[in-house]
């Protein structure tokens, strides 16, 4: 019996020396994916970038246009003829507030 004990406590002793088993290293990391291309801007061919600074203005401050045919303003939820003229420069208001909330070519 004696040799038993014995024997269990050199198999005890022999097991917390042995090596365990190699950890892998870790995968490197996957390359973030590309951003996907956006389409190509139309030029701004009505001015739309510079008046941008009227957004959030009162309507009152928009500019008398100089070539009424190439401006329009109306409230965003007024009715509108629908043709696409990219020399057009919209502005667009909130009906009660009067507040400029766009500013596009169309």
């Amino acid at each position: 019996m004696k040799k038993f004990v014995i024997l269990g406590a050199s198999l005890i002793a022999l097991s917390a020396c042995a090596d365990s088993p190699p950890v892998p290293p870790p995968a490197p990391p996957k390359p973030a994916p590309a951003p996907a291309p956006q389409p190509p801007r139309e030029p701004d061919q009505c001015g739309a970038a510079d008046a941008q600074k009227y957004v959030g203005r009162p309507r009152t401050e928009i500019p008398v246009p100089v070539l009424p045919n190439l401006q329009r303003v109306a409230c965003t939820t007024c009715p509108m003829t629908m043709d696409f003229n990219p020399r057009r420069l919209n502005f667009l208001y909130d009906a009660a507030t009067g507040v400029v909330k766009e500013v596009k070519c169309g």
